[in-house]
């Protein structure tokens, strides 16, 4: 797709809009309801629906193709990047009426971050066709890598603070409490930040880490920087709305990580293939019509099983507890008759 620099700029200007709508909106802290959060939501989706079918009406159909198949991508991989939100906002112990307005500076800075690496990204590709196989090589070992840890039985996971925020922290300085929507402070003449900074910093900063694995992903379904940068804005600026809607049932998605590995394995082989075609080797290349029902597919199934899971878990609890005073009653007539 060939977008001019004037396209690049409205485009820009365009989401600049919609965010400074969004902090207008919510500029006020206050506990954010399902159903204020249900609404924006659909409006994110909408406003990401009418910009792939804008590309369709334009034209330019392979482009509205790889937006909807890398958004959804993004989409399914950053429902990801909730569960750790919800162990960081548990770590800094964040106000629930504060939370709104830490995930939203949160998600500008790791969108801004998310820019570098997307440039970054297209700048290597464009010189160096083999690094579809390093990326491919990598989201095949993620994939195997998630399903190992959806496999291991592990301890609650608690959030641990990287090296940069932890610098960070060292050189300015943190207060002991939250002062409203204030960064800084002044404690005895010194400018320190307050906990509010370093969890925006901390939600920011943290997305990096998804970056490694999505920004290739969505590389192996489009080589467009602009329908990379587009498809990642709208998947991460819903993403503080969806956090408040879905983040009570984020424990109940039990199959998620199996089928994000689903996706990133059959994204890897698809850039694998791609990068053999690349180098002269006739192999088949997979479309992006089937890479998108292949992701929405995996995503339907996924939902599916983990709601058939967890109704099948909620069904033994109920029947363990309501067997449980039934066998106390018979062990305590056992000992009085005894």
């Amino acid at each position: 797709m060939d977008v001019s620099w004037t396209l690049w700029a409205l485009t820009i200007f365009g989401l600049v809009a919609l965010i400074a709508v969004d902090f207008f909106i919510g500029r006020k802290p206050h506990d954010v309801t399902t159903k204020e959060a249900g609404i924006w939501t659909l409006v994110w989706i909408a406003l990401a629906v009418l910009f792939g079918l804008g590309l369709l009406v334009f034209g330019e159909s392979q482009a509205s193709g790889e937006f909807f198949a890398g958004f959804i991508t993004e989409k399914s991989l950053s429902v990801d990047n909730l569960f750790v939100f919800v162990l960081i906002m548990a770590k800094f112990s964040v106000p629930s009426h504060l939370q709104q307005r830490v995930l939203l500076v949160g998600v500008l800075i790791a969108l801004v971050l998310r820019a570098i690496f997307i440039a970054a990204g297209a700048a290597v590709i464009a010189n160096f066709s083999w690094i579809f196989y390093i990326f491919g090589a990598f989201l095949i070992y993620t994939a195997w890598k998630l399903i190992q840890e959806a496999r291991a039985d592990e301890e609650e996971e608690e959030f641990e603070e990287n090296r940069l925020l932890k610098s960070i922290e060292r050189r300015f300085g943190v207060s002991d409490r939250y002062h409203g929507t204030k960064l800084f402070i002044r404690n005895n003449g010194k400018r320190v930040m307050t906990p509010l900074m370093v969890v925006m910093l901390a939600i920011g900063t943290t997305d990096v880490l998804f970056a490694l694995d999505s920004i290739p992903a969505i590389f192996g379904l489009t080589q467009d920087p602009y329908i990379v940068f587009t498809a990642n804005a709208f998947a991460l600026m819903g993403l503080r709305q969806l956090y408040f809607l879905i983040g009570g049932l984020l424990k109940k998605l039990v199959h998620l990580s199996y089928g994000l590995s689903v996706i990133l394995g059959f994204i890897g082989v698809k850039l694998v293939l791609h990068a053999l075609h690349e180098s002269g080797v006739h192999v088949p290349e997979i479309s992006i019509p089937f890479s998108l029902s292949v992701i929405c597919g995996v995503l339907i199934i996924t939902t599916i099983t983990s709601l058939i899971a967890n109704k099948k878990q909620e069904r033994a609890e109920a029947e363990k507890a309501a067997g449980a005073p039934a066998a106390d009653s018979a062990d305590e007539n056992k000992s009085i008759g005894a």
